[in-house]
């Protein structure tokens, strides 16, 4: 009994995770996909999607969750031993961007399916990292902004949401994107652009 409850265990995992990774390539594809479609794109019937995801929205939030997790994920690795806040902001947005990058069309369909709040409240570990390292930057002079740490990390956040419009718009050439990103997050913060450009620069190479 127990060796059939744990192969039925693993047989919904793996359903849930086929779904998962079906439903991402085509909410990408396709960003009005609907259960249906995916349903028959993963190789399921429509119930069996529905077992594990209620609705469209909690299916767009568990990949939202995925995608932060990532993103934290990636952040932490890019800051490790760098001891200069503005080497560690380019080194986090440049790590952060290819993930971003991947699931930007997905996060702004999430900010019409999954609200906005959902996923401020989802990045708000991501988002306490990077306000502290704002705040000893400010203090320590490498930032200059007229904007306390909390409100200069908002401006942060927000400016990154916009790139990845610019470039689902066309735009940014998204092989461009992450530079740029990462140079007009620093230069927000009171680094001067030219220095910002041979930071992004420098730490790009070594990556």
């Amino acid at each position: 009994m127990a060796a059939m409850t744990t192969g039925s265990t693993s047989r919904a995992d793996a359903n849930r995770r086929r779904i998962l990774d079906v439903a991402l390539a085509e909410l990408l594809r396709d960003p009005d996909a609907s259960m249906d479609q995916i349903a028959r794109a993963a190789g399921v019937v429509r119930r069996t999607v529905y077992g594990h995801f209620p609705s469209r929205e909690a299916l767009i939030g568990t990949l939202v969750d995925e995608a932060v997790a990532a993103l934290a994920e990636a952040d932490a690795g890019a800051r490790d031993g760098a001891a200069d806040p503005a080497e560690a902001v380019a080194r986090s947005v440049l790590a952060l961007w290819p993930i971003a990058d991947r699931y930007r069309l997905l996060i702004a369909l999430a900010q019409r399916t999954v609200t906005v709040q959902g996923i401020r409240e989802r990045l708000a570990p991501l988002r306490e990292t990077q306000v502290r390292l704002l705040r000893e930057g400010l203090e320590q002079g490498v930032f200059s902004s007229p904007l306390p740490a909390p409100a200069l990390g908002f401006v942060h956040e927000q400016m990154l949401f916009a790139v990845m419009e610019a470039v689902n718009d066309g735009l940014l050439a998204a092989e461009e994107a992450g530079r740029s990103a990462t140079v007009a997050v620093l230069s927000a913060a009171g680094v001067p652009v030219t220095l910002a450009t041979e930071l992004v620069a420098r730490v790009s190479a070594r990556t």
